[in-house]
């Protein structure tokens, strides 16, 4: 190298420094922009959670009864609790059904056994809607789809429900 010194000139030092300083502000600007695009994709999902309904498996009959369970639901800084239903039984195969009480034609809610001349069919009474025991709507009434399936699994003998998805077919 050699031994004479490099000078810094007043116009280079402050180039330097504004260009510097300019930097810095840009980048304290962009941060919380990239942060707000790249945060919902890093964040982790809530759906899919199976929540305890506080029913054992044993108390699961062939009768469809209406379970009632709570959930907590996160919407941005806002913690709520949510109510949710679902028509739970077992059947013919001995399998676990939990269907979603509400009807797909413009979503009132059913019941099972809500009508004296279909006592054996969910019944919609917004519109006469009726679904047959294995959720499937009945041809000539209101609802175009059957009702939503729960998904469903069972731990330690106990019931936990998640999401209802949407079937296909009529």
């Amino acid at each position: 190298m050699s031994d004479k010194k490099q000078q810094v000139s007043r116009r280079q030092f402050l180039n330097y420094t504004l260009t510097g300083v300019g930097g810095f502000m840009a980048a304290g600007m962009l941060a919380p922009m990239l942060r707000m695009a790249v945060d919902p994709v890093l964040k982790e999902s809530g759906q899919g959670d199976m929540a305890n309904v506080g029913l054992s498996v044993d108390d699961i009959t062939t009768e469809p009864q209406k379970v009632d369970w709570k959930i907590t639901q996160v919407d941005g800084w806002y913690e709520s609790e949510v109510n949710r239903s679902a028509w739970v039984f077992k059947d013919e195969n001995g399998d676990i059904q939990a269907f979603s009480p509400v009807c797909k034609h413009l979503g009132c809610v059913v019941s099972w056994g809500g009508s004296d001349e279909y006592p054996e069919q969910f019944f919609c009474p917004c519109h006469d809607g009726r679904y047959y025991k294995d959720g499937t709507n009945v041809p000539g009434t209101p609802p175009l789809q059957p009702l939503d399936v729960y998904e469903l699994e069972v731990r330690d003998g106990i019931l936990f429900l998640g999401d209802a998805v949407p079937r296909e077919g009529a």
